[in-house]
């Protein structure tokens, strides 16, 4: 491994530096195992706890995935490219095609752990989609798992004065999904609005998004809005910041001014 005079960072940094290396350029590839922590001492002269910090920057980063009794490996689970603005289109959903499979291509993706219910909105939702003092909204909780890999879990609310009767409240909202069926009851979304932070998961988001130790979340707090700018959906996601690359796409025009933004 070459270093420099200047080179400040610890020694576990910079062997986490050379396997990630190593890893980009097809030294080690998609379920390849990487060299132990025997191997590393042997090879960099360092003490077990050094080797032991620099693969565990790897997994804490979703590189790599340690195996008990087997060692740490290369993860062999491509990163879900999401396409935002893409995803969002008209002709997306209003065609028939679900948002997600902008994302997902020809990969198996499945939506489990599906809850449909009538609940009172969480202060914050309540405040966003302007609702008279009891409305309450529909709820819609699910998973999406990809390859085998649970990557996303979502909950939406949706005013029930707009959704009641609807496909909305069932657990199959049908082709196009929840958006096609908005647009058919007259409050077609033509204004989405995102906020993205991330922090460390909880234990229920750790065991139902399989998350390996040290691996964030992204939350992304998406509200659809009508045309008129209305509010009509609050969607709260919890992403694994392993399992994900964010991608925007857009002109650098001047921006117009939307209800409700």
């Amino acid at each position: 491994m070459a270093t420099t005079d200047d080179d400040r960072r610890p020694k576990y940094q910079r062997i986490a530096d050379y396997l990630r290396e190593a890893i980009g350029s097809g030294e080690y590839g998609p379920g390849d195992r990487l060299p132990g922590e025997n191997d590393l001492m042997a090879s960099y002269g360092v003490a077990r706890m050094t080797a032991r910090q620099a693969l565990g920057v790897l997994r804490d980063e979703g590189v790599v995935e340690a195996r008990k009794g087997a060692g740490v490996f290369v993860r062999d689970f491509r990163p879900l490219r999401r396409r935002s603005i893409q995803r969002l289109a008209r002709d997306q959903w209003g065609s028939g095609r679900s948002i997600w499979s902008v994302d997902a291509d020809d990969r198996a993706l499945e939506v489990d752990q599906v809850q449909v219910t009538e609940e009172a909105a969480p202060d914050g939702v309540h405040a966003v989609l302007g609702l008279a003092g009891g409305e309450t909204v529909c709820v819609r909780r699910r998973r999406f798992v990809l390859d085998g890999k649970p990557v996303l879990l979502a909950t939406s609310y949706l005013p029930m004065s707009v959704v009641t009767g609807s496909a909305v409240t069932r657990e199959d909202t049908g082709p196009g999904g929840t958006y096609a069926r908005l647009a058919e009851l007259g409050h077609e979304p033509t204004h989405f609005r995102e906020e993205i932070r991330s922090r460390m998961p909880s234990k229920d988001e750790v065991a139902r998004l399989s998350l390996s130790p040290g691996t964030p979340v992204i939350l992304i707090c998406r509200t659809a809005f009508t045309g008129r700018g209305r509010p009509v959906e609050v969607n709260e996601m919890t992403l694994d910041a392993a399992s994900y690359v964010l991608e925007y796409d857009f002109d650098a025009g001047a921006r117009d001014a939307v209800p409700g933004d």
